[in-house]
């Protein structure tokens, strides 16, 4: 029996895996989406079900003025003594260190690896991608870049205790990020990201028996990355080691599947291959490159129930994400569906709420949503999107223009937003439906949910990815689909209702 990379499909970078038992618990980044750090489960490392977030009051992390890709940077989970711990970066708006730091650490734990889990305590270490160890003396050290970074805490890890000190910088790779110590057979293992999050991305080694070395580098460096620029798999690296309750060696890290050339518009995924360890005490991830297909671990197979159909009556699953802290006042379940009220702002604005979506999986999919909307504002505008940042995306919105219902296609290139079409339609409940194949988008509408009437077919949607806008500075994130309610500047509030979502991959 055989597995397919990635395991955990859709925008779930910078994986962390950790085994309690015979259950294994993963965290990824959220960056300015929330709740705040997914946690996912699973029985065999293939198949994982999202369990809860480590953030959902808002009180305890606020994102509403966040940009794009900051947030919430590489999160890291453990387990020590009965404790969950989450150690993650946050990634402030600075941008000019020596006038603010750019970055803290965040920490919070729990009894259960869903939550709930305690208010963050905030560690003053300006740097990214913390990672938790425990030495054998029951100590413990935040793991931190710039490469192998050892930073000593207290026992309860609410406080730096010590002076940070860089032990490894790694093989002289650009952006040596993602750090983590392995402790096996008396060696520190230290592991890795270099080479950049991009096409170079990949995982390098060095060892010591001491925490605070010296370490050597690995000769079989780097023992992750992808050689073949045509392969679906590319960005791999950021990786962390778990050992089954077998004995095997397995990494997860994150990676990115090409569409119509180098586009990820998934965003970063993750990816699980097996380890070896070499004869000499090192250890390599699959041959040294990613896999697409891989023979299932000698662990109990256990699927999980996908939501494809959603009724919005019901209270939101855990696929769900608001772009940004949601404003609870603004939206609410009833009998009949999810009802939002339409938020200040437009889809380019970082302040606007009522931005419901949830990930791209694949590259060839259909989501569909029926609506109930009859604006009164011709501000208003209520429907889908598919949405990478406040510059990037497309949305298929019902409004009012000179007195007539229309549909309207709009997409934002970085350029501001561009009307693409529009189509007059009748005032009443109405189907859409977004198809998407590839880098192709297609908009259709129905009375009926049968009978569907192509509105917009929106071709090399490149914009729609981490590399489709060179010119925006940060671009981490992937493609997600989804819902949203606005009303521009006007001050007149209008409801959508919205009675079910659709997502259907092929």
């Amino acid at each position: 029996m055989y597995y397919h990379n990635p395991v955990k499909r859709g925008f779930f970078p910078d994986p962390s895996v950790i085994r309690v038992g015979e259950d294994y618990y993963m965290v990824n980044s959220s960056f300015q989406y929330f709740p705040a750090i997914p946690i996912s489960h699973s029985c065999d490392l293939v198949h994982w079900e999202t369990i809860g977030h480590a953030i959902t009051n808002s009180e305890y992390l606020d994102l509403s003025e966040i940009m794009d890709s900051r947030g919430i940077w590489a999160p890291d989970i453990s387990y020590h003594n009965g404790k969950f711990y989450i150690f993650a970066t946050l990634r402030y708006n600075y941008t000019t260190p020596e006038e603010h730091p750019m970055r803290a650490q965040l920490m919070m734990t729990a009894e259960r690896p869903e939550g709930p889990y305690s208010k963050p305590v905030i560690l003053p270490v300006d740097n990214i991608d913390p990672s938790h160890f425990v030495d054998d003396d029951g100590k413990h050290y935040m793991i931190i870049a710039p490469g192998i970074t050892v930073v000593p805490l207290s026992d309860d890890c609410t406080k730096v205790i010590g002076e940070p000190k860089q032990v490894w910088a790694g093989t002289g790779e650009r952006c040596p990020e993602g750090p983590h110590i392995l402790k096996k057979d008396g060696w520190y293992y230290a592991i890795l990201a270099e080479g950049g999050t991009g096409y170079g991305h990949g995982i390098n080694i060095g060892r010591s028996r001491s925490l605070y070395g010296e370490y050597e580098s690995c000769p079989y460096n780097p023992v992750l990355r992808q050689k073949d620029p045509e392969a679906l798999i590319q960005r791999s690296g950021h990786g962390k080691l778990v050992q089954t309750q077998n004995g095997d060696w397995y990494c997860t890290y994150l990676c990115g599947r090409r569409n119509g050339g180098n586009y990820t518009t998934i965003g970063r995924e993750t990816a699980l291959d097996p380890v070896t360890w070499t004869e000499d005490g090192w250890f390599i991830v699959n041959d040294g490159s990613p896999s697409t297909e891989q023979a299932f671990p000698e662990l109990p197979f256990t699927e999980y129930s996908e939501n494809t159909f959603e009724e919005l009556s019901k209270p939101l699953s855990l696929n769900w994400e608001w772009v940004r802290n949601p404003d609870y006042s603004m939206f609410s379940h009833t009998d009949k569906g999810l009802l939002m009220k339409t938020a200040k702002g437009r889809l380019s604005d970082i302040s606007t709420v009522n931005t419901l979506v949830r990930r791209e999986t694949e590259f060839n999919y259909t989501a569909a949503v029926k609506m109930a909307f009859s604006p009164k504002s011709e501000n208003s505008k209520a429907g889908m999107v598919c949405y990478y940042s406040t510059v990037s995306y497309m949305s298929f919105s019902k409004r009012k223009k000179n007195g007539k219902t229309i549909l309207s296609v709009d997409i934002n290139r970085n350029r501001g937003e561009e009307n693409i079409c529009e189509k007059e339609v009748e005032d009443r409940d109405i189907y859409l439906m977004i198809k998407v194949e590839g880098l192709t988008r297609k908009c259709y509408y129905s009375y009926d949910n049968n009978d569907f009437l192509e509105v917009c077919v929106l071709e090399n949607c490149i914009y729609l990815c981490d590399e489709g806008v060179p010119d925006d500075p940060k671009r981490h994130t992937g493609t997600l689909v989804g819902l949203f309610a606005n009303r521009g500047n006007s001050e007149e509030i209008d409801e959508a209702l919205f009675e079910w979502f659709d997502y259907k991959t092929k």
